[in-house]
């Protein structure tokens, strides 16, 4: 055999070789085609778990989990079958059904695709009854809300997107997971462990019973139980109370930072983004130019007006710059530069006086001695220790909370200012900041936790709405944690009894919050809106010297806050502490209020 012979029979053996190795591989060590010999015997199918429940304080049931089911199909399998008897069954038109039968088919002749999502039991119990090759159905649940409140705050669950299957491999396309709220933040909690179900099905996708006597199977862990801090019948008060108002309710517990209600109004009824009207609703939600999607309480970010002259006469008393001696007048205002203006009352004040009068004379020389202490060298650098102390009070940051969309709100620094006055500036340039209005912008949370605070005389707990979650001995440590301020607790008392002087004496801004025997202490404001009518605040905690609630109240466009934020305040403390309401024509009074909303009703036209 010449050279050419040898060089013809070597590339022969080696092609023989290299086949039969790939024989022995395919056929030996790889069992790809053993699986999709397989596949066309088995049907795979996840089985979802029930998301876990979610329940107030007391025991009642918020939020529950209820049948649902998705009809799938698998295109290849699909036989003749009654078009209409099918689309009547699952609730959609005979044109819905083939549009997605063909939609499936682009998608894959072989893999299962979601025809028609949440059908009730009833409807499936239907099909089963019929002749449907290629047909079946997927167990799932879908949320139910026996209450029908506090939508912003529980949340809602929706589809997942294609950057959320990508990036978790939990996930998979027509899953769903919590998108707002309680369903967002606890998702890993509430959303429990998917299993698997492998089926014998015949050539035309009918089952014929489990694969291995059901020893693949994987049985679904269901979603964790969360016992909330919210209390239910204090919360379905406050939505009753705001109605079609638009503002925001924070109740806390001082004690725990444990958030007792929270209501963001307008609100909805969390059953109308559930089941397959959801979309629609939501779009519905969406264009209404009250944001009833838009959680008031954690997203808003409002000046806090008056409210906000406790932190200024806290951090006044700490550096010193005044004591509870200090008196200043007012005889209508401050009335240095343009001038501040104030309502008429008894001048001159000291810091006790000027709480219960929220007299803004007071505060206006408090802010300045603040800033224009010499110990600091210079206004800027005092107003960055001021700039310590707010922050110290939960203010210009995130609480870190467990509420979905926490905003930080905002509080002015020195380089705002420079910016804005290109870094020519006085104490006199900000005394707006003394009466809480200029930049300064917190949300509904944060003043709450400033009530919650002061209640405490100088620290918090951060506040938090879960309060126990079934199988853990404890929630997250952060919330066990004191945040202290940076003024001590000796200067609270002066500041707590302008608060209970404010509610309790005549003269005080917020005699409507009084309430016979509960020692209520509380702050009114007002504070100025650009957009229409001033919006009205006031913060309050209860007893006084044993707190066991804190509450904050805003509500846009409502005036003076006495006049109605006080009146809401009151009588979700009258609830809390007593489990009845003794002033019905207060309620009455309340809810017969009723506020124009220029701004968003021009948006509406």
């Amino acid at each position: 055999m010449g050279r050419r012979g040898k060089i013809i029979s070597s590339f022969v053996v080696a092609v023989f070789a290299i086949l039969l190795v790939r024989l022995f591989w395919i056929q030996v060590i790889d069992d790809s085609y053993k699986r999709a010999a397989q596949n066309n015997v088995l049907r795979r199918e996840v089985q979802y778990p029930p998301r876990g429940e979610v329940y107030d304080r007391n025991g009642e049931l918020l939020v529950r989990s209820i049948p649902s089911y998705d009809l799938m199909a698998i295109p290849r399998d699909v036989g003749p079958f009654d078009t209409a008897a099918l689309a009547r069954i699952a609730g959609v038109t005979t044109e819905k059904l083939r549009a997605e039968l063909e939609k499936a088919s682009r998608y894959s002749r072989r893999r299962p695709s979601l025809i028609v999502k949440q059908i009730s039991l009833e409807a499936k119990l239907l099909f089963d009854e019929g002749d449907y090759p290629g047909f079946y159905t997927v167990y799932r649940t879908m949320r139910s809300y026996p209450r029908k409140m506090a939508g912003n705050l529980l949340g809602y669950i929706g589809e997942v997107d294609a950057a959320t299957v990508a990036r978790d491999d939990y996930y998979q396309s027509g899953d769903y997971r919590g998108m707002s709220g309680i369903e967002r933040t606890y998702e890993e909690v509430l959303r429990g462990e998917k299993g698997l179900t492998v089926s014998v099905v015949d050539v035309h996708g009918i089952k014929k019973g489990p694969y291995m006597e059901g020893m693949a199977d994987v049985a679904p862990i269901p979603g964790t139980a969360i016992t909330t801090a919210l209390d239910g019948r204090l919360q379905a008060l406050g939505e009753e109370l705001m109605g079609d108002k638009v503002g925001s309710i924070i109740a806390i517990e001082p004690s725990t930072g444990e958030i007792l209600v929270m209501v963001s109004s307008p609100g909805y009824d969390p059953d109308e983004l559930v089941g397959r009207d959801r979309g629609n609703n939501y779009m519905e939600l969406l264009r209404n130019p009250r944001h009833p999607l838009f959680n008031r309480g954690v997203m808003s970010r409002y000046p806090p007006g008056s409210t906000f002259k406790l932190v200024n006469g806290l951090i006044a008393l700490q550096e010193g710059v005044v004591s509870a001696y200090t008196r200043y007048p007012c005889h209508g205002g401050y009335t240095v530069g343009r001038g501040v203006k104030c309502h008429d009352h008894r001048s001159p004040v000291n810091i006790r006086q000027a709480v219960q009068m929220s007299c803004n004379s007071y505060f206006c020389h408090a802010f300045r001695n603040i800033l224009d202490n010499p110990k600091y060298g210079g206004v800027k650098n005092a107003f960055d220790a001021w700039n310590e102390y707010v922050y110290s009070f939960g203010f210009g940051h995130s609480l870190d909370s467990d509420l979905a969309g926490e905003l930080e709100g905002f509080v002015p620094t020195r380089g705002t200012y420079d910016r804005i006055y290109r870094g020519s500036w006085n104490s006199l340039t900000l005394v707006s900041l003394s009466i809480g209005q200029g930049e300064l912008g917190c949300t509904p949370l944060q003043m709450a936790n400033l009530a919650a605070t002061i209640a405490n005389r100088g620290y918090y707990y951060t506040p938090h709405i879960v309060k126990h979650i079934d199988g853990r001995d404890s929630i997250d440590t952060r919330f066990y944690e004191k945040h202290y301020t940076k003024v001590e607790r000796r200067y609270f008392d002066m500041v707590v009894d302008g608060m209970y002087d404010a509610v309790h004496k005549d003269g005080g801004t917020g005699r409507m919050a009084y309430v016979k025997g509960l020692d209520i202490c509380g702050k009114t404001g007002t504070a100025q809106n650009p957009h229409g009518k001033d919006h009205a605040t006031f913060l309050c905690f209860a007893p006084k010297n044993d707190p066991k609630i804190a509450v904050s109240v805003y509500v846009e466009h409502g005036g003076f806050g006495g006049s109605i934020a006080a009146p809401i305040a009151s009588l979700i403390v009258e609830e809390y502490l007593t489990d009845t309401i003794s002033r019905q024509w207060l309620v009455d009074y309340v809810k017969n209020m009723k506020i124009d909303y220029p701004y968003y009703d021009r948006q509406q036209k």
